[in-house]
């Protein structure tokens, strides 16, 4: 009886990655790490695998199913879930070991996190994906410097990864001031509340039936999958959308009338004065719409945001969403024993979805360090290639030796040019009985002169001239 061959492939949402896409990948790794360094955070890292509760439901839209969106496994007598984000586990560790960390404490950390978004994988959105956090956890209050280094941050960074002053924006806001206009308008049950600041994240990203995450529901026209809005009157959702529209705080203020509202009015300013200081101002612009769909975030919210259209994997042009966002929480740590005093502010950048921008872009500048090839053409040459294959490593040189001389010259050359190798060194009769190399330019033109053979002592010099 046959045995039924497996067909290879991954389930909905997770992706490999090779080449050109995970050498930008690193590269973008190395550029966020050395910023965070600059800023003085120091690097952690936490368990993929959280208690469920300890995560908590910050990412769900069902306020009845907190686990809805994050992969939770059976663990004898409790639940276990993957990390949603890198924030929750931050809360955590910040509790469970506050006795051996400085505070304020800055972290940052660098990892995958996983998120079970199997209705929404069809618009490319990935359950699997690369983050880059850092935050700062202070013992009480959160002061303005804090989150006005976000920004800083943010900035920095973003033109480190070559993007232009046009082609981005952080986007600033305060939850305390939504927080006001919903106590103004009299929603007052928390699921309504809920839904309105879900629904008010969406604002700029979905069709024109937006309106329907505040009445009854929306229908998805992708998956038709319905979301229940938040039934709010005609009146109530006309204010909301006209407040939305408000673009500069000026006007902001004379509409924000109640103390919570002018509490986080107030937060703003003193963010706004610090990045006045500097050149830091220019890319920040107001925006009541950004609230942040993690529900952890009390107060100041941040969201970069590209200023144009990317093709996705269907080749059409989508927006691409936010790149780096975060904001200031007061109540993630006090869930915890230990953790009551503990108020943090915080920002992730989005690597996986960066990585995908930046090879369309094509502006970072990335060097692939493929290795030389040894092309030996007979056994009794290995132990030459071995010998010649030492000297380039221990020059620094990436090397690598073709395991079959059995193989013929174009076989091997063959090999090399489907990898990408820049310089081949044929070792054939002539060389081996001389003790020289031929080195050959595999990223020559067509037409121009690309091979030469040189004694082994200026090996090193000429490979170099190639790489």
């Amino acid at each position: 009886m046959s045995k039924k061959l497996l067909e290879p492939g991954l389930p909905r949402g997770f992706e490999d990655s090779f080449g050109k896409s995970l050498i930008i990948e690193k590269k973008i790794k190395e550029i966020i790490e050395k910023n965070f360094l600059r800023y003085g955070y120091t690097e952690i890292k936490t368990s993929p695998m959280e208690f469920s509760e300890n995560i908590g439901g910050f990412l769900t839209d069902d306020l009845n199913d907190f686990s809805k969106d994050i992969f939770t496994f059976d663990d004898k007598d409790r639940k276990i879930s993957l990390r949603f984000d890198l924030s929750a586990p931050l809360a955590r560790i910040v509790s469970e070991k506050y006795l051996e960390f400085a505070f304020p404490f800055r972290r940052f950390q660098i990892a995958e996190v996983f998120r079970n978004e199997t209705s929404k994988t069809g618009r490319g959105r990935y359950r699997s994906f690369v983050q880059g956090d850092f935050d700062q956890i202070f013992y009480g209050k959160v002061p303005p410097q804090a989150n006005a280094e976000i920004i800083q941050i943010i900035r920095d960074t973003m033109f480190d990864l070559k993007f232009k002053k046009d082609q981005f924006k952080i986007n600033i806001f305060n939850r305390k001031i939504i927080e006001g206009l919903l106590n103004e308008l009299k929603i007052e049950n928390e699921s309504q509340r809920f839904k309105v600041l879900r629904g008010i994240d969406k604002f700029d990203r979905i069709d024109e039936n937006f309106v329907d995450l505040l009445k009854k529901e929306r229908v998805d026209p992708v998956s038709g999958d319905k979301i229940s809005g938040a039934n709010l009157s005609d009146d109530q959702v006309s204010a909301i959308i006209d407040f939305l529209k408000l673009k500069d705080l000026k006007n902001l203020k004379s509409v924000c009338k109640n103390e919570l509202q002018k509490e986080g009015i107030k937060e703003l300013e003193e963010i706004l004065e610090i990045l006045s200081y500097n050149e830091y101002l220019d890319q920040v612009q107001i925006d009541p719409s950004r609230v942040r769909g993690l529900n952890y975030y009390d107060s100041v919210v941040f969201e970069t945001t590209i200023n144009f259209k990317v093709k996705n994997k269907q080749n059409k042009l989508v927006e691409l969403g936010s790149v780096a966002s975060g904001g200031s929480y007061a109540k993630l740590c006090s869930r915890f024993k230990g953790g009551a005093n503990f108020e943090g502010s915080g920002c992730s950048f989005g690597i996986s979805r960066i990585a995908y921008l930046s090879l369309q872009l094509d502006q970072l500048e990335i060097k692939q360090e493929l290795p030389v090839i040894l092309c030996p053409m007979k056994n009794e040459y290995l132990n030459y290639a071995n010998e010649i294959a030492n000297i380039l490593r221990k020059n620094n040189i990436n090397t690598e030796i073709y395991s079959d001389p059995n193989k013929n010259l174009g076989k091997q050359l063959t090999f090399a040019n489907k990898k990408g190798n820049p310089v081949a060194c044929i070792i054939g009769d002539n060389e081996f009985k001389d003790k020289t190399i031929t080195l050959k330019n595999l990223m020559a033109k067509k037409g121009e002169d690309n091979q030469n053979t040189i004694p082994k002592e200026k090996l090193v010099n000429e490979v170099k001239k190639f790489l």
